[in-house]
Protein backbone atom coordinates (compact mmCIF):
# COMPACT_ATOMS: atom_id res chain seq x y z
CA UNK A 1 0.00 0.00 0.00
CA UNK A 2 1.10 3.08 -0.83
CA UNK A 3 1.29 5.59 2.17
CA UNK A 4 1.91 9.71 1.75
CA UNK A 5 4.90 9.15 3.73
CA UNK A 6 6.32 6.65 1.01
CA UNK A 7 5.17 9.09 -1.46
CA UNK A 8 6.71 11.93 0.04
CA UNK A 9 9.86 10.29 -0.29
CA UNK A 10 9.56 9.10 -3.60
CA UNK A 11 8.78 12.73 -4.89
CA UNK A 12 11.73 14.07 -2.87
CA UNK A 13 13.86 11.76 -4.26
CA UNK A 14 12.26 12.21 -7.69
CA UNK A 15 13.30 15.80 -7.48
CA UNK A 16 16.64 15.25 -6.37
CA UNK A 17 17.11 12.63 -9.42
CA UNK A 18 16.05 15.31 -11.28
CA UNK A 19 18.00 18.55 -10.09
CA UNK A 20 21.11 16.29 -10.70
CA UNK A 21 20.11 15.11 -13.92
CA UNK A 22 19.42 18.64 -15.01
CA UNK A 23 22.64 19.61 -14.13
CA UNK A 24 24.60 16.64 -16.26
CA UNK A 25 22.06 17.57 -19.06
CA UNK A 26 23.81 21.20 -19.05
CA UNK A 27 27.21 19.68 -18.97
CA UNK A 28 26.33 17.01 -21.57
CA UNK A 29 24.59 19.53 -24.12
CA UNK A 30 27.03 22.07 -23.69
CA UNK A 31 29.98 19.87 -24.15
CA UNK A 32 28.41 18.10 -27.13
CA UNK A 33 27.40 21.44 -29.23
CA UNK A 34 31.27 22.32 -28.28
CA UNK A 35 32.61 18.76 -29.86
CA UNK A 36 29.60 18.64 -32.55
CA UNK A 37 29.41 22.47 -33.45
CA UNK A 38 32.87 23.68 -32.96
CA UNK A 39 35.63 20.92 -33.38
CA UNK A 40 33.73 19.53 -36.07
CA UNK A 41 33.30 15.98 -34.32
CA UNK A 42 30.66 13.24 -35.81
CA UNK A 43 27.25 13.77 -33.76
CA UNK A 44 27.51 9.73 -32.41
CA UNK A 45 31.50 10.54 -31.00
CA UNK A 46 30.16 14.13 -29.43
CA UNK A 47 27.13 12.31 -27.49
CA UNK A 48 29.16 9.84 -26.16
CA UNK A 49 32.26 11.91 -25.15
CA UNK A 50 29.83 14.44 -23.96
CA UNK A 51 27.63 11.72 -22.11
CA UNK A 52 30.69 10.52 -20.62
CA UNK A 53 31.75 13.31 -19.20
CA UNK A 54 28.49 14.59 -17.60
CA UNK A 55 28.71 11.39 -15.44
CA UNK A 56 31.28 12.72 -12.87
CA UNK A 57 28.83 15.02 -12.16
CA UNK A 58 25.83 12.38 -12.34
CA UNK A 59 27.71 9.75 -9.97
CA UNK A 60 28.28 12.15 -6.89
CA UNK A 61 25.75 14.07 -7.41
CA UNK A 62 23.21 10.80 -7.09
CA UNK A 63 25.23 9.15 -4.68
CA UNK A 64 26.45 11.77 -2.26
CA UNK A 65 22.75 13.42 -3.01
CA UNK A 66 19.61 12.05 -4.77
CA UNK A 67 20.15 8.21 -3.63
CA UNK A 68 22.25 8.95 -0.05
CA UNK A 69 19.80 7.07 1.95
CA UNK A 70 19.23 3.70 0.28
CA UNK A 71 21.27 0.90 0.93
CA UNK A 72 25.19 0.68 -0.33
CA UNK A 73 26.20 -2.39 -2.54
CA UNK A 74 29.92 -0.83 -1.47
CA UNK A 75 32.08 1.80 -3.57
CA UNK A 76 33.44 -0.03 -6.00
CA UNK A 77 30.61 -2.75 -6.97
CA UNK A 78 27.93 0.50 -6.83
CA UNK A 79 30.51 2.61 -9.22
CA UNK A 80 31.17 -0.31 -11.24
CA UNK A 81 27.38 -1.02 -11.73
CA UNK A 82 26.99 2.70 -12.25
CA UNK A 83 28.93 2.52 -14.90
CA UNK A 84 27.17 -0.56 -16.28
CA UNK A 85 24.14 1.16 -16.06
CA UNK A 86 25.49 4.36 -17.58
CA UNK A 87 27.05 2.69 -20.52
CA UNK A 88 23.45 0.90 -21.28
CA UNK A 89 22.45 4.60 -21.53
CA UNK A 90 24.89 5.98 -23.54
CA UNK A 91 24.67 3.06 -25.91
CA UNK A 92 21.23 4.05 -26.30
CA UNK A 93 21.40 7.98 -26.33
CA UNK A 94 23.97 7.39 -28.96
CA UNK A 95 21.49 4.65 -30.73
CA UNK A 96 18.59 7.20 -30.92
CA UNK A 97 21.12 10.38 -31.77
CA UNK A 98 22.67 8.13 -34.96
CA UNK A 99 19.17 7.11 -36.25
CA UNK A 100 17.96 10.73 -36.27
CA UNK A 101 21.15 11.89 -37.71
CA UNK A 102 20.53 8.92 -40.47
CA UNK A 103 16.66 10.01 -40.57
CA UNK A 104 16.62 13.62 -40.85
CA UNK A 105 20.31 14.73 -41.55
CA UNK A 106 23.23 16.37 -39.53
CA UNK A 107 21.42 19.80 -39.60
CA UNK A 108 22.62 21.52 -36.20
CA UNK A 109 18.94 22.24 -34.84
CA UNK A 110 17.45 19.06 -35.89
CA UNK A 111 20.41 16.96 -34.17
CA UNK A 112 20.49 19.34 -31.22
CA UNK A 113 16.21 18.07 -31.30
CA UNK A 114 17.13 14.73 -31.47
CA UNK A 115 19.87 14.88 -28.93
CA UNK A 116 17.30 16.42 -26.05
CA UNK A 117 14.54 13.91 -27.17
CA UNK A 118 17.53 10.92 -26.39
CA UNK A 119 17.86 12.89 -23.08
CA UNK A 120 14.69 12.54 -22.37
CA UNK A 121 13.97 8.76 -23.20
CA UNK A 122 17.12 7.80 -21.39
CA UNK A 123 16.45 9.84 -18.12
CA UNK A 124 13.52 7.55 -18.08
CA UNK A 125 15.06 4.28 -17.84
CA UNK A 126 18.51 5.54 -16.17
CA UNK A 127 15.95 6.66 -12.79
CA UNK A 128 14.78 3.10 -13.09
CA UNK A 129 17.92 1.10 -13.12
CA UNK A 130 19.75 3.46 -10.30
CA UNK A 131 16.59 2.97 -8.13
CA UNK A 132 16.36 -0.96 -8.57
CA UNK A 133 19.89 -1.60 -9.46
CA UNK A 134 22.72 1.20 -8.36
CA UNK A 135 20.91 2.50 -5.51
CA UNK A 136 18.91 -0.15 -4.50
CA UNK A 137 16.41 0.52 -1.26
CA UNK A 138 16.94 -0.83 1.71
CA UNK A 139 14.26 -4.07 2.52
CA UNK A 140 11.83 -2.69 4.98
CA UNK A 141 9.90 -4.99 7.64
CA UNK A 142 6.49 -5.53 6.92
CA UNK A 143 4.67 -5.01 10.11
CA UNK A 144 2.71 -7.82 11.39
CA UNK A 145 -0.31 -7.75 13.41
CA UNK A 146 -0.54 -10.10 16.82
CA UNK A 147 -2.88 -12.62 15.48
CA UNK A 148 -0.47 -15.31 13.59
CA UNK A 149 1.82 -13.33 12.08
CA UNK A 150 -0.86 -11.80 9.65
CA UNK A 151 0.34 -8.62 7.64
CA UNK A 152 -1.08 -5.58 9.24
CA UNK A 153 -3.39 -3.24 7.02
Amino acid sequence: MITSERLRRAAGLSARFLIIGALSTVIEIGLFNLFFLVLGWSPVWAKIASSLIALINAYFGNREWAFRNRGRHGRLREAVLFLLVNGVCTVLGAVIVWAGDSIFGRGGLVVNAVNIVSIGIVVIVRFALYHWIVFPGRKEARPTSSLRGTPAS
